[in-house]
């Protein structure tokens, strides 16, 4: 902003009633008045927000409060200094933009000789201002030093490229601004270039995704700052000072500039009443302010939608936009900074041709004249993968075009291959989808999945949006299918590879949750647009079908693994029987896997990873036999008994030793533990003296992930789990897994798998060493005893209020009663749980813990003492005892 315009809008604000309360303030002699005089202004400013008035204006009125405060106290203290030295503006506040916490960066600019009697002034002046209570960030530099710091960094260079002056000697300024010109340091183009990078850095620092849950409203591709580097380059090389001056340059247009300020005015409404809000400079939109915030900006509660899911979907499309614009206008600045405005085009086709590197329309008129070139630009983009990117002329153009993608668009034939040939492409396939998201064209092409762009769920399991998670599945899915990713995820990869038709896992992906937000069950509703999407494209019925049953069931797979007892044939066979054959299978249990890692990359682990390859085995291995040949309990026992006998024997372990310590273990244990487990806790208790201990321990890595196995061999009175659970979240682990088998000898053989809930911090061997001697220690703890557990929950998980809920069901094949159990996460959760247990005396025969974010989702196999399934009444005296126990 130029001195000039500066003083436009401040001539602007000069009878505005907040500048009145704050000269009428200052003209009180009382002590603190100045303090008080921007107290009064602010409350003032304040109201008016709250009360609706124009962000915009209220960023410049805050500026102008503060220019004349700060003048007020510049004449009041640095009377010598004032016609010698120069008090200047840099940063936001340069550019005449406060939010109500935001720093406030000035310079003192100094002549080369600075007379005596002026350093205790200017001194005295900086002292005031933190007297007033400023958040004030200063330098004191002459024109020599500005030049040779803002040489040496690009920052400083660019909080002086964007310096207002507020008072002193108007040519000591100009001396600055002649000194800091293009034509004597970073010209342009070097400019341009190092923007370019900063922009990249800080980006890559934020994920590379304008859709983290918590953004921040400044530095999150598509904020604030995006804005202003558009501002930086455009003032650097043009020596514009508006974007409206773009438009003269044929950079934008009037629509284009309209949106930038409507989409900067909205990221203003959010950053100033964050810092009412918070009462500081705060620029992330975390969940702790997220529900106040909507509140504050006006938005209420819908049948379907949350106040806060419209304020964050109005956040996520704003900034969509925004980065849109950004990417345009850089690359056009690319252009005619860096590239050959006069390079010869190369024709790819009679629409098409590469300029620069850079795909680009032939005219103007391509789009008008064939409407399919809007979905042929992305195929020819992976087709050629030479090419860098779309021209920023044709993104405009693009943008100018969209409307044409209407309902004639979506039924033409030619759309529908053109559509199908970028998800078969060999190369490039979501990277083109996301670009096609970003342009806008994906959410029109398929209006359903335009209503999920920006959405957000408030909860911490799903770390995206529903279309960026969308589009990280489809992301997942192709990793799998390309040879080069077959060291991340080989069994997946292999079935991946091996599908016939892939296109089918990238539609089942595309559409598995398209329905979010719209009421009702989203797999029912996504199905049936997925089955008349396939349809109307061209696939056979028998496709369609397949992809509409994957959307349906997207969710079974991981569901039977996490909360049932995979173990148990029935179970398998039950699922088996819904999955039906290989092929839906196949689908199925890649689409899950690349789901489960694309709904919250924290939540996934190698557990998870393990039990869904379990079940798809075992699934797998029960389709092979034929449904109407299920395999039995008696004869999975007797295979994994082989199994484990014939690893038991190799290591020394005699027949009768083994057979000594399997007298002790029942069928539920054998189903219950793999061979490989099963070989371990044998050889252990036969090298063990059983007869007379008070109890043992054993942990070890697991065979298959990152985890840790504890074994534990205790009397069955023995408050095992509750100390188990209590001992191990107070050391940070988070239990996966827990397995409580009751032996013949009234003991009980307890296994628990377990991660650091931390995954910066390694499980090395003095680590598992203390979990080690923890563990023993409880070995002869009573109840009394049971650790307390003082690790504090997130904060995020704080946030959210989940209600108790506990439900029963009977396990016809044991006998045991399932509690289902849904409560707030919470460091200790498990160990009350325990407690309640042993409360109502209660055996556990096994525990499915699973995490949903901020929430628990815990599966309990549990009988009474003497094995009987909870009656009634115990039932609802457990219900009543937990609700009152974990609501507190």
């Amino acid at each position: 902003m130029t001195n000039t315009a500066a003083a436009e809008w401040s001539r602007s604000f000069s009878d505005d009633p907040a500048l009145a309360i704050l000269r009428d303030a200052l003209q009180d002699d009382a002590p603190g008045r100045s303090r008080k005089s921007l107290e009064l202004a602010g409350d003032n400013i304040r109201e008016r927000f709250l009360a609706g008035e124009s962000v915009v204006d209220l960023v410049h009125l805050r500026a102008a409060v503060i220019d004349e405060l700060l003048t007020h106290l510049w004449h009041a203290h640095a009377d010598t200094s004032a016609d010698i030295a120069c008090l200047v503006a840099v940063g936001g506040y340069g550019r005449g933009e406060l939010h109500p916490s935001s720093d406030i960066d000035i310079m003192l600019l100094l002549p080369e000789d600075l007379p005596a009697g002026c350093e205790p002034e200017l001194s005295g002046f900086v002292t005031a201002l933190w007297d007033v209570g400023l958040e004030i960030g200063h330098s004191v530099r002459s024109v020599e030093q500005c030049f040779e710091q803002a040489r040496q960094d690009l920052t400083v260079a660019t909080t002086l490229i964007e310096s207002r002056l507020l008072a002193g000697p108007a040519p000591l300024y100009e001396a600055l601004q002649a000194t800091i010109a293009p034509d004597r340091l970073w010209p342009p183009a070097e400019f341009f270039a190092e923007k370019r990078k900063e922009q990249i850095a800080r980006h890559h620092r934020y994920g590379d995704t304008a859709y983290n849950l918590e953004p921040n409203v400044k530095g999150s591709p598509g904020g604030l700052r995006d804005i202003q580097v558009i501002g930086w380059v455009a003032k650097r090389h043009f020596g514009v000072e508006t974007f409206d001056e773009l438009v003269g340059h044929k950079f934008l247009t009037p629509v284009q500039v309209r949106r930038l300020h409507e989409g900067r005015a909205f990221l203003w409404r959010v950053r100033f009443a964050l810092h009412i809000l918070t009462g500081r400079r705060e620029d992330r939109i975390l969940f702790d302010h997220q529900v106040k915030l909507a509140e504050m900006l006006g938005y209420e509660d819908a049948t379907y939608t949350l106040a806060v899911e419209q304020l964050m979907q109005r956040y996520y499309r704003t900034v969509m936009d925004l980065s849109r614009i950004n990417e345009m206008l850089l690359q056009l600045f690319e252009e005619a900074i860096l590239m050959d405005p006069d390079a010869a085009p190369e024709p790819l086709n009679e629409r098409f041709q590469v300029k620069n590197g850079f795909l680009q329309t032939v005219d103007e008129q391509v789009f008008a004249n064939d409407p399919s070139a809007l979905l042929e630009l992305f195929l020819l983009l992976q087709q050629n993968p030479a090419i860098r990117g779309v021209s920023a002329y044709t993104v405009g153009l693009i943008k100018r075009n969209l409307h044409l993608i209407d309902e004639e668009f979506r039924q033409n034939p030619r759309n529908h291959r053109l559509f199908l040939a970028i998800l078969r492409a060999p190369e490039g396939v979501t990277h083109e989808l996301r670009r096609m998201n970003l342009y806008g064209v994906l959410g029109l092409y398929i209006p359903a999945f335009g209503r999920i762009v920006g959405r957000m769920q408030y909860d911490l399991f799903h770390a995206y949006t529903v279309d960026e998670h969308t589009l990280f599945v489809v992301s997942n899915l192709r990793r799998f299918a390309l040879a080069r990713f077959d060291h991340e995820y080989p069994h997946c990869s292999r079935i991946m590879q091996n599908l016939e038709k892939p296109e089918i896992a990238y539609l089942s992906g595309l559409f598995h949750d398209i329905a979010k937000g719209r009421g009702g069950d989203h797999s029912e509703l996504g199905a049936v647009d997925a089955e008349a999407f396939c349809l109307e494209h061209g696939l056979s019925q028998y496709d369609a079908r397949t992809v509409s049953w994957l959307v349906r069931h997207h969710l079974i797979l991981s569901t039977t693994a996490q909360k049932k007892d995979i173990g148990d044939p029935e179970v398998v066979n039950e699922f088996a029987s819904q999955v039906r054959d290989p092929a839906h299978l196949d689908y199925l249990y890649v689409l899950t896997v690349a789901d489960v890692r694309g709904t919250n990359p924290k939540l996934w682990n190698s557990w998870k990873a393990q039990l869904f390859r379990d079940l798809y085995e075992l699934t797998h291995r029960a389709l092979r036999r034929g449904l109407e040949n299920p395999i039995d309990r008696e004869q999975l026992i007797i295979e994994k008994k082989s199994q484990a006998r014939e690893a038991l024997l190799e290591t020394g372990t005699s027949g009768t030793q083994i057979d000594e310590v399997w007298t002790l273990f029942d069928d539920n244990y054998f189903l219950r533990h793999r061979p490989d487990e099963i070989t371990w806790h044998t050889e252990w208790l036969a090298d063990s003296d059983t007869a007379s201990t008070t109890g043992l321990v054993d942990l070890r890595r697991q065979t298959k992930g990152d985890g840790v196995e504890a074994v534990l061999y205790t009397p069955r009175s023995h408050p095992t789990f509750a100390h188990v659970t209590a001992v191990l979240d107070e050391l940070g682990m988070t239990i996966v897994d827990a397995r409580i088998t009751p032996l013949g000898n009234d003991y009980s053989l307890d296994t628990f798998i377990f991660m650091e809930a931390d995954k910066g911090i390694e499980i090395d061997e003095a680590r598992i060493a203390k979990i080690k001697r923890s563990l023993t220690r409880i070995l002869t703890a009573s109840e009394e005893g049971i650790v307390r557990v003082t690790r504090a929950a997130p904060r995020q998980v704080r946030v959210f209020k989940t209600a108790t809920s506990v439900e029963f069901g009977d396990n016809p094949v044991d006998g045991q009663t399932i509690m289902e159990l849904v409560a707030a996460d919470r460091p200790g959760l498990l160990s009350k749980v325990g407690r309640a247990f042993l409360t109502h005396e209660i055996d556990i025969a096994a525990a499915k813990i699973m995490t949903i974010g901020e929430r628990a989702e815990d599966v309990f196999y549990i009988c009474r003492r003497d094995g009987s399934p909870l009656d009634a009444a115990t039932r609802q005296s457990l219900r009543e005892s937990l609700v009152t126990t974990l609501e507190i």
